[in-house]
């Protein structure tokens, strides 16, 4: 198995993390409540990574648009290289679909259902959604209920972050509270 490294970063949304190896990133973490529970959401993915203190370049680049989007300005992450290596194929469909969604857009979980051929999957596509090892750069926040209900999402803080990103993103309007 190829040599993997981890990173923890400061953000907007607070301290998150991502994991690579020379074959693509591996996982991503939104800030837990601590850099312990970060650090155990990578390592899911990347048991072995070591921690570093200075990313090479390209992702540095990827950190750095993490901390744009929280911002709430524009980022890209279609030139991240994944390393899905050993998810289900299922799985991996999902992820390329939802890698598409573009900033201050949503889909539905039937949506992606559809797109892979048959809106019977959308408890698979939501499952394979739960599973993902890398949020943000694939942004499961993106996917919505059929009735636009901020439904299914697994990263710190649940619902309310997933909301709290789409408000940011310019997809869902600031309501009284915001």
């Amino acid at each position: 198995m190829a040599e993997c490294s981890y990173i923890l970063f400061d953000t907007a949304l607070g301290r998150c993390g991502i994991a690579w190896d020379e074959n693509g990133v591996l996982a991503s973490s939104f800030a837990d409540e601590s850099d312990d529970k970060t650090r155990a959401r990578l390592f899911r993915r990347a048991q072995s990574a070591v921690e570093i203190h200075t990313a090479p370049t390209h992702i540095e680049k990827t950190i750095n648009d993490i901390r744009e989007l929280f911002l709430g300005r524009a980022a890209n992450f279609h030139d991240v290289v994944l390393n899905l290596e050993g998810l289900p194929a299922f799985d991996c469909a999902v992820i390329e679909l939802t890698s598409k969604i573009k900033q201050g857009e949503t889909k539905t979980y039937g949506d992606l259902a559809r797109q892979l051929g048959d809106v019977a999957y959308s408890r698979r596509v939501g499952q394979a959604l739960g599973r993902n090892p890398i949020p943000i750069i694939v942004p499961c926040h993106r996917v919505v209920g059929a009735d636009g209900a901020m439904t299914g999402f697994s990263a710190p803080g649940g619902t309310v972050s997933k909301q709290k990103l789409l408000k940011i993103e310019g997809a869902l309007e600031p309501d009284l509270f915001d």
